[in-house]
């Protein structure tokens, strides 16, 4: 039986991890930066100087903003947050932007009063952000993750600052006590009241924009092509979760409950077993619990690798997925760790070359791996522990692909971001 503090604890992480953003989490964290930083300066800025990590640059360089009318890039995020964003509103900073903003930030760009610098920074979650206006300056620096202000400075008084040891993260709650028995029993055991205005959002919204997204009216329509590939509950899995990330890297203003940091792992985390749970007519409480798992599972992958790195995060979420799939089905925990290990066996070589629309079509082929691990594991088939990076226990196994996620990718990393900064 699980420690009440320890439910308590579980419930808190999906509480920190599972709250609502519109658009790519990168670009909105700029905008949620330039939006505090022109509070703090007082006036509306006449000069914005953004200084950002290889990975933000990655992140945000293709991707669309929501309610922007089509804008791109790291100048369009700063100064949409700083003429029109409400830091109140946090991940969703932008959902009042009018007409009017959008038309003086285009000539506020064409102005070239915005100005983005590469960060050297060995932290793949950095930027500063620096404001002029009314013989003002501000300086506001973000580190490790979208919302975690570390510093910020007015006029060189230094107004707030973390501690080195505060620094690390937003996140209050200690994640070290997950692991994949634990997951599986609190999914088993806890009370759907306690978690059900949670998921109840996650459904709700990541739905829609799956929706949305089958539409066909962002990127390549990759929903509809899937769909077109086959009728089954596969495809069908395949083609909403890609549709909702397409249509979230197109510029959609529906918003997302993320995952880990991300929409995308958001969707991918959630969508697959809401469908798969409608194919196969599951209770409602069968769906929550599945979904609490996959959630959960997710974070804990993500733990290790960290929240921006070279290795692609639709690999956790898809495997985390998968594996509410077998969960759902009745699969035993030997099961679940089945689909968890063949997954893990097939996808971890997929790169992060930042966030743009193809990132649906890397969702769509995450899902294939799980899924047919899923299959797998249904009919007590796997891939042997040694069988390339697996280990003896499927907890071993999630903690060295996140070592070599984390640790052993970092000059991937480095090398995809000189390639884009060329």
């Amino acid at each position: 039986m699980i420690d009440q503090k320890v439910k308590e604890t579980l419930l808190q992480i999906m509480k920190e991890e599972l709250i609502p953003a519109m658009g790519c989490t990168e670009p909105i964290a700029l905008a949620f930066a330039c939006a505090k930083a022109k509070e703090i300066l007082g006036c509306s800025p006449e000069w914005i100087f953004a200084s950002c990590s290889g990975n933000i640059i990655k992140n945000v360089r293709c991707v669309f903003i929501p309610n922007s009318n089509g804008m791109t890039g790291i100048e369009a995020a700063c100064v949409l947050g700083a003429l029109g964003g409400n830091s109140a509103k946090e991940m969703e900073v932008l959902d009042s932007i009018t007409p009017e903003v959008i038309a003086e930030a285009k000539e506020y760009l064409k102005a070239g009063k915005c100005e983005v610098a590469y960060l050297d920074s060995e932290i793949p979650l950095h930027f500063v952000i620096e404001m002029k206006g009314e013989g003002h300056h501000v300086s506001l620096e973000v580190k490790h993750s979208h919302m975690n202000v570390t510093k910020i400075e007015k006029d060189g008084q230094i107004l707030f600052q973390k501690e080195e040891e505060e620094e690390f993260s937003e996140e209050t709650i200690d994640r070290s006590i997950m692991n994949l028995a634990l997951i599986k029993e609190y999914a088993d055991t806890v009370d759907i009241e306690e978690i059900r205005p949670l998921f109840e959002r996650v459904i709700r919204c990541n739905m829609a924009i799956a929706e949305e997204g089958m539409k066909g009216k962002y990127g390549v329509g990759i929903g509809n092509i899937l769909q077109a590939q086959g009728g089954d509950v596969y495809h069908r899995i395949k083609a909403y979760a890609s549709a909702g990330s397409e249509a979230r890297m197109g510029g959609c203003d529906l918003p997302v409950i993320i995952n880990s940091g991300s929409g995308n792992q958001g969707i991918a985390s959630s969508v697959p077993v809401i469908v798969y749970a409608m194919h196969i007519h599951a209770s409602e409480e069968l769906l929550y619990r599945s979904l609490v798992f996959s959630a959960l599972l997710t974070l804990y992958q993500k733990e290790f690798i960290g929240r921006l790195s070279a290795f692609c995060g639709a690999v956790s979420a898809t495997c985390s997925s998968g594996a509410a799939i077998t969960y759902m089905e009745g699969g035993t925990l030997d099961q679940i760790q089945m689909t968890i290990d063949s997954t893990l066996a097939i996808t971890p070589g997929i790169l992060c070359d930042g966030a743009k629309i193809s990132c649906a079509a890397k969702i769509a082929s995450g899902l294939d791996a799980s899924l047919l691990a899923h299959t797998m594991a249904m009919n007590d088939k796997r891939y042997e522990p040694n069988t390339g990076l697996l280990k003896e226990t499927v907890d071993e196994t999630i903690h060295i692909v996140g070592h070599i996620g984390k640790v052993g990718m970092r000059e991937t990393d480095k090398e995809i971001i000189k390639t884009m900064l060329k």
